[in-house]
């Protein structure tokens, strides 16, 4: 993750130990916030109940109620690759009452993909904060020889078989069809994406053999890639995954791809910075818990909080960085 992530790790324990102590200190503050605040907070969610998004957004509205408001609830608004919820928002009251949950990809790449977007990313929200972090994993099925073990050598093996040089997606336009961009481009390879609507179809079309590889996030494949169910050749982060440590990064492989997904809150740009400063700091206690790193732990993520100034530069340099990726790839999303 670009920009400065604020992870908890033991490296910058002092900065988190700081953060506490400023978190402490606002802690009546925030309550009388919470009070004051007359309607229920709706966390908006672009995509069905009982995806990653919603079970993360879940965790984290647990993590807000009391702290923020004393009623955080999570309201799904799913169509259209989440911009109906973006969309919603950016035109909410601008009292705190209504925030976005979102991933990385409508806010850094559906800029880029689509000829006309009814938000500007940059203009028309606060971004406040990310929760969590996850990298993606490059997974093979049954359709894939089981000689095949290593990213090298499923590169090969494209050239070879180059009818089966496709991978599932879960979404046109999003990180994991760029990912897979990214590595046709390392690899000098041709890699043609198939579009699934949602994780579910593209999984079950890889276990079955009907698609040989897909890109997912870690969160959505960590239990199958245990059991042996798929076979994760690489992950996509800068150093390999907690949950998965017996897998390679692709820097590792050869290949220079490097992306590690967020998710993350943003309110409508007239938000008065008192209301964003108090959830900052609501979001910023919640992802020091223990509670929502075990609770994260499951699904393969794991917390990351910045500040508003850090995580709207970041939000920024992830635009910039995927523009030259998505122009080079010649993709037009369909409106």
């Amino acid at each position: 993750m670009s920009g400065g992530t604020i992870m908890l790790t033991r490296r910058l324990a002092a900065t988190a130990a700081a953060a506490g102590l400023l978190y402490a200190g606002s802690h009546c503050r925030r309550n009388a916030f919470a009070q004051t605040l007359a309607k229920p907070v709706r966390l908006m969610v672009g995509f069905p109940a009982g995806g990653g998004t919603d079970v993360t957004a879940r965790i984290l509205a647990d993590g807000l109620r009391g702290h923020y408001a004393s009623t955080v609830v999570v309201e799904n608004k799913a169509g259209a690759g989440a911009r109906i919820a973006i969309e919603h928002v950016k035109n909410a009251d601008a009292d705190g009452s209504v925030l976005l949950f979102t991933p990385d990809f409508p806010m850094t790449l559906y800029p880029h993909s689509f000829r006309s977007l009814n938000y500007d990313p940059l203009r028309d929200f606060v971004a406040v904060a990310p929760t969590t972090t996850s990298m993606l994993g490059y997974n093979v099925g049954r359709a894939v020889p089981e000689s095949v073990k290593t990213m090298p050598e499923y590169v090969q093996w494209c050239k070879t078989n180059a009818a089966n040089a496709i991978y599932a997606t879960t979404s046109a336009g999003a990180t994991p069809h760029f990912t897979g961009v990214m590595l046709a481009r390392e690899a000098a390879i041709t890699l043609a994406p198939v579009h699934y609507r949602g994780e579910a179809p593209a999984l079950q079309d890889l276990l079955g053999g009907h698609v040989p590889a897909s890109v997912n996030p870690i969160s959505e494949i960590l239990s199958l890639a245990k059991s042996g169910e798929l076979r994760t050749l690489a992950v996509t982060g800068s150093r390999r995954s907690p949950f998965l440590p017996g897998v390679p990064t692709m820097i590792e492989s050869g290949y220079n791809v490097v992306v590690e997904s967020w998710l993350g809150v943003f309110v409508p740009a007239n938000v008065p910075g008192q209301i964003v400063n108090a959830l900052s700091a609501a979001i910023g206690e919640a992802t020091r818990s223990s509670a929502m790193a075990e609770n994260l732990a499951k699904f393969g993520s794991e917390p990351t909080f910045e500040t508003p100034a850090q995580f709207a530069m970041t939000v920024k340099n992830d635009l910039e960085r995927w523009a030259s990726v998505v122009k080079a790839s010649g993709f037009v999303a369909d409106e």
